[in-house]
């Protein structure tokens, strides 16, 4: 008894501390950039995002469904959080902060239904032409969002006084800012070849504040995008009076989150379950992914809670995590910890990184994203597969504000529609003359509402022997459609005097036709 108490426990945090306490260590560092970096694309202080990353971190040790995989504010969802950010300020000063906790406490309501409704099983009928565009489209979004910061912004001058002018480079601060960025880049990629030890977006993160502070460079840093973390993050419910900067708890807050908080919990759980099927295959193990949406519902209420944006799971974090020897609980549970003490430790080196440091990163992580090997090969890649990809990212690019979730939809749609034409003219339906007044109709493929057109053109309805055979035993009946595509037939042949015999039905579509079919085959 003892033995099975205790071999749980070991397996899913105790099997190798050591190696799981540094991994965790060195993933919170490449955790810090791009939490603060995210927290700017959804438009809120850089504490935010930070405190996202820790809550979501510890929660998800705790409750996930996947050891090891690190959870964490991601550029998908903060992609999803602009315009509701956005347009909650326009409403009230603080208001954007208060309608995202709220969005997040309904994101993770969603996330832990679609848990216990298994949605993680639907994923396997999402192709991967959806998937290939839905990546490509984020790491497109991610790149666009940095323009502001390269000062290649398309507003007017009138319009970015109006924002917060310290944010975005102007006049000679952006090719200081394009050198910055160059520099980061060529260590981010360089590094690598020398060694792995340190991750080298931290490296180069250090190298480019390093710069900024030993020149006394006049360029955005991360304190002109809002405050740091000051102490650990308290509990608070976004719901109130709008004087005190809260939302109503009310219908209208309802419709008003409603948009975001379903794609942010569908966005969310497609990358964390393809960051689960990544490690699976990686460590040769299976994971539950419907667990794991649960514990992703609930880590998104409790980063709402305290404060954090809601996210998803880290592809590139979590991959690193597994390679430097993280498989365990302990290992997210010691990132979440570790980027929390390195927050409060460092905040007074944070305040000064450059914007151009995370701008370097920001753009590693948009190549890293997008499907390049798909994009190398799509001249031998189906059509079919091409069209989707390209109709996934473009319905997610050209919606406003863009919606990964709605592309995805629209993929997923155009990928059945194509794949039902295939199958429809799998369907054949040859004839065998058996004597001068009968006929054999031989059916052999899938009838249902796509194929019916190609099954009726099979048959001459204008030859009228005494004895018709219709043979089914290499088809299959799947609808409704194909039950009346067949009794059209058998009437049409019927009313034309010649005596039509059905054979060959098997059980399921025997007992389809003869409860939706207006007379009884025969067998």
């Amino acid at each position: 008894m003892i033995k099975s108490t205790q071999t749980p426990i070991i397996k899913e945090w105790l099997k190798n501390p050591r190696k799981d306490l540094l991994s965790g260590l060195v993933v919170a560092f490449a955790m810090i950039p791009e939490a603060i970096a995210f927290s700017g694309i959804a438009g809120v202080d850089p504490e935010v995002g930070l405190f996202g990353a820790f809550c979501l971190s510890i929660t998800i040790a705790l409750v996930g469904g996947r050891m090891g995989m690190i959870s964490s504010a991601t550029g998908s969802t903060a992609l999803l959080m602009t315009g509701l950010v956005a347009s909650g300020n326009a409403k009230g000063e603080g208001l954007g902060l208060s309608y995202l906790m709220a969005a997040g406490l309904l994101t993770g309501f969603f996330q832990i239904l679609w848990g216990y409704l298994r949605l993680a099983y639907q994923m396997r009928f999402v192709p991967q032409g959806v998937l290939s565009g839905f990546v490509n489209a984020l790491a497109l979004l991610i790149l666009q969002a940095q323009f502001s910061q390269l000062g290649l912004s398309f507003h007017s001058p009138e319009d970015l006084s109006a924002q917060h002018s310290t944010q975005i480079p102007t006049g000679i601060q952006i090719p200081i800012v394009w050198i910055l960025v160059i520099i980061g880049l060529v260590v981010i990629y360089g590094l690598p070849r020398i060694t792995r030890l340190i991750p080298s977006q931290l490296i180069a993160i250090i190298v480019l504040t390093a710069i900024s502070i030993g020149f006394n460079l006049d360029i955005p840093t991360v304190k002109d995008l809002g405050d740091l973390p000051q102490g650990l993050p308290s509990f608070t419910i976004p719901f109130g009076s709008i004087t005190e900067g809260k939302v109503p708890f009310n219908l209208a807050t309802l419709g008003i989150i409603l948009p975001t908080s379903l794609a942010i919990s569908l966005v969310g759980l497609i990358e964390t379950f393809l960051t689960q099927d990544i490690l699976d295959d990686i460590t040769d193990t299976n994971s539950n992914k419907n667990v794991e949406a649960r514990g992703q519902g609930i880590a998104n209420i409790v980063s709402s809670l305290f404060g954090g944006m809601a996210g998803c799971a880290l592809v590139g974090q979590s991959v690193m995590n597994t390679e430097n020897g993280g498989k365990t609980r302990l290992s997210t549970l010691a990132s979440g910890l570790s980027l929390l003490v390195m927050i409060l430790l460092c905040r007074p080196w944070l305040q000064q990184v450059p914007m151009a440091a995370l701008v370097a990163v920001m753009i590693t992580i948009a190549v890293s994203t997008a499907d390049t090997n798909g994009l190398k090969n799509i001249a031998k890649i189906p059509r079919s597969d091409t069209a989707v990809m390209l109709m996934t990212f473009a319905v997610t690019m050209l919606t406003t504000p863009h919606n990964l979730a709605l592309g995805v939809i629209a993929g997923v749609a155009l990928a059945g529609i194509l794949f039902s034409r295939k199958i429809a003219k799998v369907i054949k339906v040859s004839v065998k003359i058996q004597n001068s007044d009968e006929l054999l109709y031989e059916v052999t493929g899938q009838l249902f509402f796509v194929s019916k057109v190609y099954f009726l053109q099979g048959f001459d309805v204008h030859d009228h022997p005494s004895k018709i055979r219709i043979d089914m035993s290499k088809a299959h009946i799947w609808d409704q459609s194909g039950v009346t595509a067949l009794e059209q037939i058998v009437r049409k042949l019927t009313i034309g005097g010649s005596s039509v015999e059905v054979i060959g039905l098997n059980e399921e579509s025997l007992d389809l036709f003869e409860r939706l079919g207006g007379q009884e085959p025969m067998h």
